[in-house]
């Protein structure tokens, strides 16, 4: 093989592996319009006042939520498909660590679309802001 074949073999070998190790976001989850649909949770008593992913302290009566991957300050809007009620939460938080669940909500925020009870409640959730 010439060398100037083995260099440029080089060369991308080199570009691919290093954009390959690029962290990108996946697409569209920092945009306003983001949706996804799934189910959603809330915080048990003993987080409260714990330190959430973005530093704050975690409140049960704040609308705010733990969500895997949108942006910390991020504004959703959660709706109840069941019921059709909905209520609009900060992102403060990493999470759910349960598969098959899409966000944990404060006790607040999911008793504004749910009975306390029922303890899951499937979901529409939308990047407002």
């Amino acid at each position: 093989m010439s060398s100037n074949v083995f260099r440029i073999i080089s060369v991308l070998v080199c570009a691919f592996l290093i954009s390959a190790c690029a962290s990108t976001p996946p697409p569209n989850l920092q945009q306003v319009g983001f949706t996804e649909t799934g189910v959603a949770s809330y915080y048990a008593m003993k987080y409260q006042f714990r330190k959430t992913a973005s530093g704050e302290r975690f409140n049960q009566s704040a609308n705010t939520a733990a969500h895997k991957t949108l942006p910390f300050n991020s504004r959703v809007r959660v709706t109840n498909l069941a019921n059709g009620k909905s209520t609009i939460v900060r992102i403060n938080d990493r999470g759910p660590f349960i598969e098959g669940r899409i966000i944990d909500l404060s006790r607040s925020a999911f008793s504004d679309i749910a009975e306390i009870s029922a303890g899951v409640a499937r979901v529409k959730i939308e990047v407002i802001d």
